[in-house]
């Protein structure tokens, strides 16, 4: 049973609903469109919303004339198992597909952001595989340390192709970065591949390494950027942070000062990434960085390390398994800079709009929680 405060709460939120709703049946289309961007004003009425698959997401520009040249959409940490095993994260990934192959219009593409298996078997991946077809638009891929460890990668392969690709999209350069090498700490062990496979996926291992893009993938990137103008913007998906925020739990990319370095000529770069499972937003002089929510379970933040720029996520529910879990999209701007949207699944999505890390947090501030994460 709720508690009669979260009652009343769901009543009115229904309540507000039936009554935007009746008023959407009356407008025309280009009073909708006026009217769409006010619905978050609408639903304010509780913070915490019960679990709904599509929602409005409206976003607050320093200047409203400037608009996005294009969106994407962005499914990411789903862990599956075997469907027999657990068919919570099966389900929880079909959602997400369901909730993107709704949008209108459509995204551009999908970018999936990493471990899409939990431990890199391969009837994990053909699974994922096979759920993430359904997708209606293209779909990019970036490999996990969950998808990796078991065979170091040869099954990912097989499915997805390499780790590090490049692409150009409407004038923005996508670059996907395997950022999860690990120096070797298994074969003096004399571990076997799956006994890698669990120390990796184990979030405070002391017997793993840090997380890394490492040499051969520094040498990868440093010749893709040479055939990019320093004018272009760049978008970056990378699954683990590409910087430092936790070492103990591996919220962290041991050779991110580097990358830094071999990115500051560029006006503009963007990195979103997965691995953290919550709203984490950073900015390092030139880049910032947006971080991706799972599908599987929302993880806590870590004791320290928070970057000034992250207004947290509320303290998720544990009573609701889809609370802090979701998807979302992202508007890219002529910049390359974004508006990156958090649409949870139990509650109000959240923007984290390009005029709030442009303005070092001064502009564009996301909502604040009504319950702080622990």
């Amino acid at each position: 049973m709720w508690p009669l405060k979260w009652k009343k709460r769901e009543q009115e939120y229904r309540r507000q609903r039936e009554e935007f709703f009746e008023a959407v049946k009356r407008l025309n289309r280009r009073d909708f469109l006026k009217i769409a961007g006010l619905s978050a004003a609408v639903f304010t009425a509780k913070q915490v919303v019960p679990p709904h698959s599509f929602q409005v997401v409206d976003v607050v520009r320093a200047n409203p004339q400037e608009r996005p040249l294009f969106r994407f959409a962005y499914i990411s940490d789903t862990h599956l198992y075997e469907r027999e095993l657990n068919e919570r994260f099966v389900n929880a990934a079909l959602r997400a597909v369901r909730d993107v192959n709704a949008l209108d219009p459509p995204p551009d593409f999908v970018i999936f952001g990493g471990d899409l298996a939990q431990l890199g078997q391969p009837k994990e991946l053909e699974l994922g595989k096979q759920i993430l077809s359904e997708l209606k638009v293209p779909v990019k891929m970036m490999v996990g340390e969950h998808d990796w460890y078991l065979d170091m990668g040869e099954k990912w392969r097989e499915l997805f192709g390499p780790e590090n690709y490049s692409f150009d999209h409407k004038g923005v350069h996508f670059i996907v970065l395997m950022s999860v090498h690990e120096k070797d700490f298994w074969t003096a062990r004399g571990m076997t591949p799956m006994e890698r496979m669990l120390t990796v996926a184990q979030l405070d291992s002391p017997l793993q390494n840090a997380f890394e893009v490492g040499e051969q993938g520094r040498e990868w990137l440093r010749r893709d950027l040479e055939k990019v103008s320093r004018d272009t913007p760049i978008i970056i998906f990378s699954h683990s942070p590409l910087y430092k925020l936790y070492r103990p739990w591996n919220f962290w990319t041991d050779d991110a000062e580097e990358i830094h370095k071999m990115l500051a000529p560029f006006k503009s770069v963007t990195v979103i990434h997965g691995h953290t499972h919550q709203l984490l937003t950073n900015r390092i002089n030139n880049i910032h960085f947006h971080g991706m929510l799972a599908t599987a379970w929302p993880w806590p933040y870590a004791p320290e390390g928070l970057p000034k720029l992250t207004v947290p996520m509320e303290r998720p529910d544990p009573f609701d398994e889809a609370d802090g879990t979701g998807w979302g999209t992202v508007d890219a701007y002529r910049s390359g800079y974004v508006d990156k949207h958090y649409n949870l699944w139990s509650r109000n999505p959240i923007t984290v709009a390009k005029a709030y890390l442009e303005s070092w947090g001064k502009e564009a501030i996301p909502p604040a929680p009504e319950f702080p994460p622990y």
